[in-house]
């Protein structure tokens, strides 16, 4: 897709299946230079009611083949269609080509397994004679979709945020409607009509954008909506909460991951994750490696290595194939990551690598000696900085790695066993990955995280499907 199709490209707001055209358009920028990158139709209320209507009243469930059949078909044709696809989440996110490019891949993956996980059947057995007091009868267990879902997605992933919500509620059999980020709601409406064609019933899914006190909390709080699922900020994740009232709610929140590098650990290894944990995406993901806590003994040779490691990843016009890093989502952004990288430095830390900023584009920052209670690691920096903190044994890093409203990711650097096992048991986040970035999964995995960082409830394609059915029990006297 060429720039020039992107910055006319209008597209409408889809409910059940219907095109809804409207005067009031969302427009959507190019976060690179500012330029209209496109626009989508905005609905109001008054759309919403009949939709949720013939939702509710839908009686085409689409068999499990079916269901793994469209699914199928999804891949397929994001496959074929990968490049429009790549360059729509670059015009509207700024990220470089390296990055959209994965994130289409990482798209049909969720789709693959989606189609498996489709066909598996979800019941269970439960002989009652196993007890004392028990009969000759068994217990059986179905899975039952939800009746309607709401998911809410945010901007750093355009596609495949979309895809893991989406994928998994058509395995499960769910209708859902689907309120991408306002920043970029291109690709997710791409991606709507990409499952029309391969066959989705319409009144299944519903993809729009609309004003939040209008359109987005009224659909939040409607008793219909029997489960939301958000990812996203943490303070938007909480008013969501407090809106939403008594339904199933999984919240993917923000995140403050750390690196922890000990003293016995490949150096050449650590610095590798470093990069690709601080500044892959520009650094905004909820994983993304936003604190190195760096053993004292190894510090000098890890920063050394790691500082020729992070000045390979350019940054620049995001649709140059030789870019690494583009921007991140719009100059507001940029501007706070600067802000920070002041206020460290005020406080005595030291720039070490960049630290320059051109509208959204920011560049690779290394900060050595950066304190602990900067204001840049004590909340989520959602930019490609690279925080740098020594620290004196494994206890200490672990409880600086702990000592964080967010648990979500984590990751360390070690060829000790023991130290990694104990790793695992202390460090509070919903992942510890060792030798590996904090965000490392695949995309059937579960994934969440715990305090500011999520209610524990688990992502990825096979819990996904489970937090959206509700579990039936049924009795039979054989």
């Amino acid at each position: 897709m060429s720039t020039a199709n992107v910055e006319t490209l209008q597209l409408p707001s889809y409910l059940g299946g219907e095109a809804i055209g409207s005067a009031d358009t969302l427009a959507v920028h190019y976060p690179y230079d500012g330029s209209i990158a496109g626009a989508v139709s905005k609905v109001n209320s008054d759309h919403l009611d009949p939709v949720i209507d013939r939702t509710l009243s839908f009686d085409g469930q689409p068999s499990r083949f079916d269901r793994s059949q469209v699914l199928t078909t999804a891949r397929e044709l994001l496959l074929e269609r990968a490049g429009e696809f790549a360059d729509l989440i670059r015009m509207e996110s700024g990220l470089c080509m390296r990055e959209t490019k994965y994130e289409v891949g990482r798209a049909c993956d969720v789709f693959q397994f989606a189609a498996a996980e489709a066909l598996k059947d979800d019941g269970e057995i439960f002989s009652c004679d196993v007890s004392p007091k028990g009969e000759q009868r068994k217990i059986f267990t179905v899975r039952e979709p939800v009746r309607l879902a709401l998911a809410i997605t945010p901007f750093n992933h355009p596609l495949n945020q979309v895809a893991h919500k989406v994928a998994p509620a058509i395995a499960a059999g769910v209708p859902m409607l689907v309120k991408p980020s306002e920043k970029t709601p291109l690709t997710a409406i791409r991606l709507c009509e990409l499952l029309y064609d391969a066959g989705l019933p319409k009144q299944m899914l519903s993809v729009f954008v609309g004003d939040i006190d209008t359109v987005v909390e009224p659909l939040i709080a409607d008793e219909r909506v029997e489960l939301i699922t958000f990812t996203g900020g943490t303070a938007t994740g909480k008013r969501i909460a407090q809106v939403a009232g008594y339904k199933k709610l999984c919240l993917e929140l923000g995140g403050n991951s750390p690196l922890i590098i000990l003293d016995d650990a490949d150096l050449d290894l650590a610095a590798t994750l470093a990069a690709e944990g601080c500044f892959r995406n520009s650094g905004q993901r909820c994983t993304a490696v936003k604190r190195l806590l760096v053993h004292r003994k190894i510090k000098s040779g890890f920063t050394d290595r790691f500082l020729k490691r992070a000045a390979t990843y350019r940054a620049g016009d995001p649709a140059d194939p030789d870019t690494v890093v583009g921007t991140v989502i719009d100059d507001a952004a940029a501007r706070l990551l600067e802000q920070r990288v002041h206020k460290a430095v005020d406080q005595g830390a030291k720039v070490l690598l960049g630290g320059g900023r051109s509208g959204a584009l920011v560049e690779p920052t290394v900060i050595d000696e950066v304190p602990r209670d900067a204001e840049m690691i004590r909340k989520e920096s959602f930019g490609p900085l690279a925080p740098i903190i020594e620290v004196s044994d494994i206890d200490d890093a672990i409880a600086v790695a702990n000592d964080s409203k967010f648990g979500l990711s984590s990751g360390v650097v070690t060829n000790h066993l023991p130290s990694a096992l104990e790793c695992v048991r202390r460090i509070r986040t919903g992942t510890v990955n060792i030798n590996q970035v904090p965000g490392y999964r695949i995309e059937c995995s579960p994934f969440g995280g715990v305090k500011d960082s999520g209610l524990g409830v688990k992502e990825g394609v096979i819990e996904a499907m489970k937090f959206m059915t509700n579990v039936k029990t049924f009795s039979l006297p054989w």
